[in-house]
């Protein structure tokens, strides 16, 4: 144990506290069990060890961050860990990639049961099941979901802002004066642009140039370890997913032709399905549909995109269409905490309620004129008017 406390207390000295992620401030931290979910590379490792720093620097004897990948736990139990910790007098215990731990959910419901002084806090891929038949820790744990970078984080990191979180609602009724307020601080298409092809996953700051390098390596690990292992996809079959997300990549978003796809990657209807439900459980694409989906149902989508525009760019960066890549951002930003669903008459039909067409600065609204609740979502503009609302400014809905 005294060696992961040692690795622990040097990340704690090394965690940059210049910026944090919103969630971080959202997390009922107090609650016995939190469970973090995201992608790789949305900073789940980062968020924890700045709360830790944050909040017990002058109390870190009763707090200990370990990941269940350190060679410790190949030959040693999580669960006589816990049990060592505990009687030391611990209190907080941070436990990240959870999902490389054989038997997690069991060990960790075990943990919850018979240690309850004990507050602990897991991260593990977006692939993560906390419902399941054997350790349903769904009546446990709170689960929070970190996603990559909005626009608004990445303008309050890069250029050292600190604009608040704004509802969809506040966006809709004041676009206009929120929009000039943001623009007398900061040009947002100084760094729009930048934001679409490389501002969406943190290790950009670690070098541009070599991101969709980074990207790539992130997508590969998802496909080729976390699938097969949180899936039980068998290895042999990855090299058809990964053509599958290659065509959607270079195409998205799109409407599928569900029976040729099936065709061209030579498998069944319903696998093609699957496989779908696979890459949107692992933060690579979006599904949309006309309506609410059913519990447990696999159905054809309506549409297909990409989780979001770096992904774009990775994929096919000289043929990406600035149209496809102003619906991706808008999907992406509104997903995240609203039901979007496939519009017939426009582009998004949001919350049973909102109607949304996605334009550059000269879209009209004549197809949508008669739409109540109907809103022009307009790129290259910096100021809205009414129902014409800068497309960026969606960007600051988490």
């Amino acid at each position: 144990m005294e060696k992961l406390i040692e690795i622990f207390r040097k990340k704690i000295v090394s965690t940059d506290m210049s910026f944090v992620r919103s969630l971080e401030s959202q997390i009922n931290w107090d609650a016995r069990l939190v469970c973090i979910r995201g992608s790789r590379g949305t900073g789940k490792t980062t968020l924890i060890l700045q709360h830790i720093k944050k909040t017990f620097s002058e109390s870190l004897d009763k707090v200990l961050y370990v990941s269940l990948d350190n060679l410790y736990f190949s030959d040693n139990s999580l669960l006589d860990f816990v049990d060592s910790f505990v009687k030391r007098g611990g209190t907080y215990l941070f436990l990240d990639e959870v999902h490389k731990y054989p038997d997690w959910s069991r060990v960790i419901k075990n943990i919850y049961d018979d240690y309850p002084e004990l507050h602990v806090v897991f991260t593990g891929s977006s692939l993560l099941e906390i419902l399941n038949a054997r350790s349903d820790l769904s009546r446990r744990a709170l689960v929070y979901n970190l996603q990559g970078l909005s626009f608004r984080e990445y303008l309050n990191l890069i250029a050292k802002t600190d604009f608040p979180i704004l509802s969809l609602e506040e966006i809709l009724q004041n676009n206009e004066n929120l929009s000039a307020q943001i623009v007398s601080k900061i040009k947002p298409f100084e760094y729009f642009d930048d934001y679409l092809k490389h501002g969406y996953y943190p290790y950009f700051l670690e070098g541009i140039d070599d991101y969709y390098t980074r990207l790539n390596e992130t997508v590969n690990l998802i496909l080729e370890i976390e699938l097969p292992f949180l899936r039980k996809v068998d290895v042999a079959y990855i090299v058809k997913i990964k053509k599958l997300l290659a065509v959607i990549g270079k195409s998205a978003p799109f409407i599928p032709n569900v029976t040729e796809l099936a065709s061209s990657i030579q498998i069944a209807r319903q696998t093609l399905l699957q496989y779908f439900e696979y890459l949107e459980e692992s933060k690579l694409i979006y599904q949309v549909f006309k309506q609410t989906r059913g519990l447990g149902t696999l159905e054809k989508p309506d549409k297909i995109f990409l989780e979001n525009t770096n992904l774009m760019f990775m994929f096919d960066d000289a043929q990406t269409d600035i149209g496809n890549v102003r619906e991706t951002f808008v999907f992406n930003q509104l997903s995240h905490n609203h039901e979007v669903l496939f519009s017939e008459q426009s582009d998004f039909f949001v919350d049973q309620k909102y109607t949304f067409e996605v334009g550059g600065k000269n879209k009209k609204r004549k197809q949508i004129k008669d739409v109540s609740d109907s809103y022009i979502l307009a790129d290259n503009i910096e100021y809205g008017t009414e129902r014409r609302i800068p497309i960026w400014l969606l960007g600051f809905l988490y």
